[in-house]
């Protein structure tokens, strides 16, 4: 009962951290207007293109999560890989991180692998999507830095918020203080919770690429991994073609409002609510689109993406017992 509890208070907070700021971004804005665009000014060809795109990616982590469970000793059927990444997905909708351990529970349950060694797989799953996340922002920096600079400049308030927080002389005397505290007290430290935490991180990333050392068909894991990514960049490109004000907008400006939104997924909201629409419009007002515009490109392209796993994931817990009835097994052992 306790644990239940937990649970829900989890999820109504972090509901609540997202609700919050989707309202800070939408609070001001001409509701009739929104409606209107909505209404009339938005190609949906495109955006129904790229639900498929997204279908492409998540069939792409199916066969590779496949590929990295064949090593502990099984290959698990297509279909319950793939309806436990999609089952994975709608969890994440309640409980940000739920997923991965609901995806490893739904395969363990119908495929009799041990969960434990499922969740290794998606530890090194996990490592290789931040580093592929981290690769592609590092190309956005550097191609983009010119266009941050001039959103900088053309926008002197921010430039010297920025510039202030950097050169505070609080900040850097805190910093100084941290590291002094830290060096006397790093014996202390290193029994504390979030020391432990960090090395966990880092083990974790460790064994994960580790074991992508036992794949056997590597070029193809290595082909998914860059596909995978292709398509949810491809997802959210092909969406500027949905509106006008967006349409005129190079692949440069479509990868670069993917990473920086992407990071907006990494927020301990549900599905990125409001901290990714907040990311997507900030990256695009770097090209000049203004932010009444932003929101509404945000509001779209992320309400089809939560619809599309909403909808698969409840199909894929429905229809989980019934393709695997003359199969049923109990969960494996840890």
């Amino acid at each position: 009962m306790k644990k239940i509890v937990l649970n829900v208070l989890k999820f109504l907070a972090f509901f609540a951290v997202g609700a919050f700021i989707f309202w800070l971004i939408y609070k001001d804005q001409d509701i009739e207007r929104i409606k209107s665009v909505l209404k009339n000014d938005v190609n949906y060809l495109w955006v129904i293109i790229s639900l498929f795109i997204g279908l492409l990616s998540h069939i792409s982590r199916t066969l590779r999560w496949g590929l990295m469970i064949e090593p502990i000793g099984h290959k698990p059927r297509f279909v319950n890989t793939f309806l436990a990444v999609m089952v994975g997905y709608l969890m994440n909708m309640a409980i940000p991180r739920m997923g991965e351990i609901s995806r490893c529970g739904v395969l363990s349950r119908y495929e009799k692998l041990s969960f434990t060694k499922l969740i290794g797989t998606v530890v090194a799953e996990r490592a290789v999507d931040m580093v592929s996340l981290l690769v592609l922002l590092a190309i956005v920096i550097f191609s983009q830095f010119g266009e941050m600079l001039s959103f900088l400049h053309n926008n002197p308030g921010i430039e010297e918020k920025l510039g202030s927080i950097i050169s505070s002389p609080y900040l850097i005397g805190g910093l100084v203080v941290l590291i002094v505290l830290m060096y006397i007290f790093r014996k202390a430290f290193k029994h504390t919770v979030v020391f432990t935490k960090l090395i966990e991180i880092i083990n974790n990333f460790k064994e994960g690429f580790i074991s992508i050392g036992s794949i056997k068909r590597k070029g193809w894991f290595f082909f998914h991994s860059f596909f995978i990514w292709a398509m949810y960049y491809l997802m959210l490109y092909v969406v500027f073609f949905a509106f006008d004000f967006t349409s005129d907008l190079n692949p440069i400006a479509g990868l670069t409002t993917f990473v920086l939104a992407s990071f907006g997924m990494v927020a301990p909201v549900q599905g990125g609510i409001g901290a990714w629409h907040f990311m997507a419009k900030e990256a695009l007002s770097l090209y000049g689109i203004a932010n009444e515009n932003g929101i509404i490109f945000a509001f779209v392209a992320h309400s089809s993406m939560t619809l599309m796993i909403i909808i698969i994931g409840i199909i894929s817990l429905l229809v989980l017992p019934f393709i695997n009835r003359r199969n049923d097994v109990e969960p494996a052992g840890a």
